[in-house]
């Protein structure tokens, strides 16, 4: 197994795991967190854009929108699944995000089913470069995943809490957490719950 599991298994099903994210309604998705969201146009950030639904949509609305994957062969299926899309693809991730760092001031960072993902030793650092994408009014929106476990494909304890602290430590307030049902019938079945948050800049 590579040195990131997640990574590994992302590339290696990239098309299966794109059909499947493709088949949720973005805003079903987002439901728990939407009205917070910032009209168009608006500089938009979406990290771990998977195969590039949400992206896609946010750009549809008319913002103008960074789709930030790491894996090359999700980030293919993205930019094949919505090719019209006025998207910027970029080969980027947490904890670093370092090409996204060259351009900060976002009004809107979604980190959409990724969080567990990052090793809770590299958290702190990933919050910190999250926060410093803001723009001042910006909004910060996560979904934690809570379900099963298995650290061995890179799969780690979300922690509500800690993420909130580590924003809170970087200048950001919260703004909404909620806990809802996964909208997939097997995500459900296995037990797999979505928590929300939204954090935004001290005012």
């Amino acid at each position: 197994m590579s040195r990131d599991p997640a990574r590994a298994i992302y590339a290696a099903n990239s098309a299966e795991l794109a059909a499947r994210y493709e088949e949720i309604s973005v805003s079903g998705h987002f439901a728990p967190v939407i009205d917070l969201f910032p009209a168009p146009p608006a500089r938009i950030a979406d990290i771990g854009a998977g195969s590039g639904r949400d992206a896609s949509w946010f750009a549809e609305l008319g913002h103008k929108v960074v789709a930030a994957e790491p894996v090359a062969e999700l980030r293919a299926e993205a930019m094949r699944r919505h090719p019209d899309a006025d998207v910027c693809w970029i080969a980027d991730g947490l904890p670093d995000l370092a090409l996204l760092s060259a351009r900060p001031g976002f009004d809107l960072l979604t980190v959409s089913a990724v969080w567990h993902h990052v090793p809770p030793d590299n958290r702190a650092d990933a919050m910190r470069n999250l926060a410093a994408l803001l723009a001042p009014d910006g909004l910060l929106v996560m979904s934690l995943r809570h379900g099963p476990l298995a650290v061995e494909r890179g799969v780690f304890p979300p922690d509500a809490g800690g993420a909130i602290a580590l924003a809170e430590a970087q200048g950001l307030r919260l703004q909404r957490c909620v806990r809802v049902d996964a909208q997939q019938q097997d995500s459900r079945l296995a037990g797999i719950i979505w928590e929300w948050l939204a954090l935004s800049q001290q005012p």
